[in-house]
């Protein structure tokens, strides 16, 4: 009895592996508790705002909401704009700078540092890339406080943003608190982002495989794949012991699409396209070209409270944008919304969007896309039932196919959200379609993206900046490089004299030196000899094997990474190559310099 206890302690406390699960499940444990206090919290809240103080009424089947007091809302939106810039400006200023990033012309620049970002999955990619995965607990805290206001209030943006956020920056603060190197910190933002996107998208495979690929355009961060999973999987266990296991919409009546339907889907692929460059283009546009400029002159506070005033107009004007949408969402899968509410909603969407975070409110921009995206496959669907009422028994199909389609184009992450929508529905009746639709519509896109911190590559990123030269120099061994030729080799026997005479007769630095048996036994170098060569008495007693330190030798088929290796090891700036297939045979010799030409001229 006493082998069990004992033996579970020393497999917990001494297997790094184990630990490494510990952390992972603690870090999705606590990112689904998190999620769950924010989702209650914002639930209480917006009953108050908007059910309470506005009289915020959805009519069930009917498209339009209505407001008892709609002259609430915009001074509401301005007064929760004012007090958000003015915290934000005070507390947190590394996020209080709108006109000082790349701006839409360059929006695929890699920003600057101290540049403005509002929504929160931007946020922690800027945190990854150039933030060592570092992010300050007060600024974790505010934007999640602030981003409760902008969503109560009525501001048009999500909840993912700020939970994944709360998830990552937990998992920064988990890493700091343990001592964890730079590395181990940023998986660990990964995995705790992954948590808060997992828990409110009832998504975990889905969100796991969003937060790896969110970072790049072309690439993903497959090293943080499973710490991802895990802590995912155990946020979404967490949430659903208090929400249940719900999809995130309901969808009646899925049924597998046919090839008749096929047009149908390629058209929604190209309508997603469109309809994320302008999404992407109207936000950006927005956002440096009205309210930087505003920033620039009025400052933070006063330009959030103009944007809130703006939002509070549109959510005058058509209820439906305010908030998180979700109802109209819902109504739209069931076919109930006409094609011409489903446009307004669709350019509403954009621009209360584009608003409220453009403005300087915190909050989240995936789940405004998806409504935007599950709209656009919502039109579609309209089209397709005008013109083959047969082929469309589900509208369902095409809003939730149109979700994936939409984000693949804006945010150039495609595995992630196909996966989600596979979840959200509850089975994969809709793998064929969203695969389509998704590599043409990412095929249609552009270079433009949602996220200005993403990246194209792990080549591109500062986190990844020395295994970019690791690989830089793998693409070349030493048979591109050294120099062939004769090389003098000394034997063990000979004086400091004689040696003196030799390396007067040659440019060499570092001289193999041979024993008894023909072996090279080690090297000389420069300054080894240096300490001793001006002393005369010495030249007839000191031998070269009495001054040669280990034998570090190079081959013509090792990779340029190796071969730095041993120049470290060998603390010398040149070194032999040597005959493979003889070792002990010199075919020339590399140096320091010629390498580190190579490495700069491949890096060009």
């Amino acid at each position: 009895m006493k082998f069990l206890p004992g033996w579970l302690l020393r497999v917990t406390v001494h297997s790094r592996r184990v630990r490494r699960v510990v952390l992972f499940v603690g870090t999705g444990i606590v990112a689904g508790l998190l999620a769950v206090a924010y989702s209650s919290l914002l639930d209480f809240l917006t009953r108050y705002a908007q059910g309470g103080l506005l009289g915020l009424t959805e009519h069930p089947g009917q498209v339009l909401a209505t407001l008892d007091r709609p002259w609430v809302l915009p001074v509401m939106t301005t007064l929760v704009g004012g007090l958000t810039g003015l915290l934000i400006s005070r507390l947190a200023p590394e996020a209080a700078c709108l006109g000082c990033g790349p701006g839409p012309a360059s929006v695929h620049a890699l920003p600057v540092q101290g540049q403005g970002v509002t929504d929160g999955t931007d946020a922690m990619i800027r945190a990854f890339h150039r933030g060592q995965g570092r992010i300050r607990p007060l600024t974790a805290v505010l934007r999640t406080l602030t981003s409760l206001l902008t969503l109560a209030s009525g501001g048009s943006a999500g909840k993912e943003g700020p939970v994944a956020f709360m998830g990552a920056g937990f998992g920064s603060w988990l890493a700091g608190k343990l001592e964890l190197s730079d590395r181990e910190r940023r998986i660990l933002l990964l995995a705790g982002a992954a948590g808060g996107l997992g828990a409110i998208f009832r998504s975990p495979l889905g969100a796991a495989m969003t937060a790896v690929e969110v970072l790049y355009s072309e690439d993903f961060e497959g090293e943080a794949l499973l710490p991802s999973i895990v802590c995912s999987v155990s946020a979404y266990m967490v949430f659903t012991l208090f929400f249940g296991t719900a999809p995130y919409v309901n969808i009646p009546d899925l049924r597998p699409a046919t090839i008749q339907e096929t047009p149908f889907y390629l058209l929604l692929a190209l309508a997603c396209a469109g309809s994320a460059w302008l999404y992407v283009k109207g936000f950006f546009f927005i956002k440096y070209r009205i309210f930087g400029r505003f920033s620039g002159r009025l400052g933070l506070p006063l330009t959030t409270a103009l944007g809130g005033m703006a939002m509070g107009v549109v959510g005058m004007l058509y209820p439906n944008l305010i908030g998180s949408s979700h109802s109209s969402l819902e109504l739209a899968v069931l076919g109930q919304v006409p094609a011409l509410a489903i446009l307004i909603l669709i350019l509403g969407k954009i621009l209360a969007t584009a608003v409220t975070i453009g403005s300087g409110f915190s909050g989240g921009m995936f789940a405004p896309g998806l409504f935007v995206g599950g709209m656009t496959g919502g039109l579609v669907g309209k089209l397709c039932q005008a013109l083959r009422p047969e082929l469309s028994s589900s509208q369902g199909a095409f809003v939730m196919v149109g979700m994936s389609a939409f984000f693949a184009s804006a945010a150039k992450a495609p595995i992630g959200p196909m996966i989600m929508v596979c979840e959200i529905t509850q089975g994969y009746d809709l793998l064929a379609p969203l695969m389509l639709c998704t590599a043409v519509s990412m095929l249609l896109s552009g270079d433009f993206r949602l996220y200005e911190n993403q990246l194209r590559g792990k080549a591109n990123s500062p986190a990844h900046r020395g295994e970019s030269a690791e690989a830089a120099l793998r693409q070349l061994k030493v048979s591109d490089v050294f120099t062939p030729g004769v090389t003098a080799v000394l034997e063990e026997g000979t004086t400091l004299g004689a040696l003196s005479d030799i390396i007067a007769g040659t440019d060499a630095r570092v001289f193999p030196v041979r024993g008894g048996q023909g072996r090279i036994t080690g090297l000389v170098t420069l300054d080894d000899v240096r300490r001793v060569i001006f002393e005369n008495a010495l030249h007839a007693l000191v031998v070269v094997g009495e001054l040669a330190r280990p034998a570090v030798l190079l081959t013509p088929s090792q990779d340029l990474h190796q071969a730095l290796l041993s120049f470290v090891s060998a603390q010398a700036e040149e070194l032999p190559v040597v005959d493979p297939a003889d070792p002990d045979k010199v075919i020339g010799s590399l140096t320091m310099h010629a390498l580190l030409a190579a490495h700069r001229e491949v890096e060009k």
